[in-house]
């Protein structure tokens, strides 16, 4: 892709001088047209830094904002071309923070903080902690003519994404195939010296089921890390209701639930709809609602609520429990691959730290965001956050 644009590139740079007056803001029609199909993101910027001509993506890629270059490597490049000439071409990464799309007004709660001061009978003042994604970019930097610096970009994002899931699944898959290996061995040994100690073989059998059940967990949520790689475009034929989905998982953890004495109540508004892959969506609930119940005491309820945001632009599922709540210097790491926290229990130690991971890329395939609001002894409050289906 990279050499493409560098072709692209040639046909951009004959075409420096037509001729118009110097104090005329536009570009030339050929250019204009060239730009217009390009197969990677443009932006033109002025003598003056200003940004006269951007692709959309430009601003969704971090690169420009209100009108001017965001990223200091880009506006060096811009500086440097409009006074020696030339080309620069480089590789960058940016961050796009996913967070909702609008906040709260003043003095008035979010969906999600409404419904947690309702379970929890508490106000909540500390702000919640969203997903970012970063960008891969490749740069091209040069001078159009003496008043326009143009700005290629091409966004090799899901290559470099698709690269690091496939090493973290060799890697990863490896080290832990080294555990059943090892309870087999131990089984092994313990068949072949013929031991008298039944329970030396009960025990050798139980750490090997315990090992293989851990890696099949590992490797079933890794293939469904990798599938949530490819933004879902909306279509008629991927509509679907969100309270179905919500209610299909609930019923299907309401028995695992209940032998703790935990009651999962699933409240909001029946009629949102999404465009999206239910398997995803349902398996992103899954996971939130699995850990609200592995981190709520026994007895204690978990909430599933749906609701719109103010809008109604955006669908809020949140799911909430009266667990032991997340540090605050966490949080921001939670959604990563791997991390695990330092609240683990009995019952989340076995976890693969993989299902928040997953969370996080259902919602940025289905062009939404993921957030959590949480303190140490209240509670936490996950909320998948997903564009409305419209028409």
């Amino acid at each position: 892709m990279f050499e493409s644009l560098k072709a692209w590139w040639g046909d951009l740079t004959h075409r420096r001088d037509d001729g118009r007056d110097a104090g005329d803001d536009t570009l030339d029609d050929a250019t204009n047209a060239l730009l217009s199909i390009l197969p990677l993101v443009s932006i033109v910027v002025d003598e003056h830094d200003e940004v006269v001509r951007a692709h959309p993506d430009a601003y969704a890629l971090g690169v420009v904002r209100d009108d001017a270059i965001a990223d200091d490597t880009v506006a060096r490049a811009v500086h440097e071309v409009r006074s020696y000439g030339g080309k620069r071409q480089f590789d960058l990464t940016t961050t796009t923070l996913h967070s909702p799309k609008k906040a709260p007004k003043a003095g008035r709660p979010s969906v999600r903080e409404m419904a947690r001061q309702s379970l929890m009978g508490q106000s909540q003042d500390k702000p919640s902690t969203s997903v970012s994604r970063p960008n891969w970019l490749k740069v091209i930097v040069g001078r159009l003519n003496e008043r326009f610096v143009v700005v290629l970009v091409s966004d090799v994002s899901d290559t470099v994404r698709f690269s690091q899931m496939r090493d973290s699944f060799i890697v990863n898959v490896s080290e832990q195939l080294l555990k059943p290996t090892q309870s087999l061995e131990e089984l092994a040994d313990a068949l072949e010296n013929d031991s008298a100690d039944r329970e030396v073989v009960k025990e050798s059998a139980a750490k090997l089921r315990r090992s293989c059940a851990h890696m099949k967990h590992m490797v079933s949520d890794l293939l469904l890390l990798i599938k949530a790689q490819e933004p879902i475009l909306p279509t008629s034929d991927n509509r679907i209701n969100v309270m179905e989905q919500v209610q299909a998982v609930a019923d299907a953890h309401r028995q695992a639930a209940r032998q703790r004495g935990i009651d999962i109540e699933v409240n909001g508004d029946g009629s949102l709809e999404v465009n999206g892959d239910d398997e995803q969506i349902q398996t992103a609930i899954a996971k939130l609602l699995e850990n609200a119940i592995s981190y709520s005491p026994d007895g204690k309820g978990a909430t599933v609520s749906v609701k719109p945001d103010e809008d109604s632009s955006q669908v809020l599922i949140s799911v909430i429990d009266r667990g032991c709540g997340i540090e605050r210097k966490e949080q921001s790491r939670i959604f990563e691959r791997f991390y695990r926290g330092g609240n683990q229990n009995e019952r989340s130690v076995d976890g693969v730290g993989l299902g928040l991971a997953i969370v996080k890329h259902v919602a940025l395939t289905h062009h939404g965001s993921a957030s959590v609001w949480s303190a140490p002894g209240q509670g936490s409050t996950f909320t998948l956050t997903l564009p409305a289906a419209r028409g």
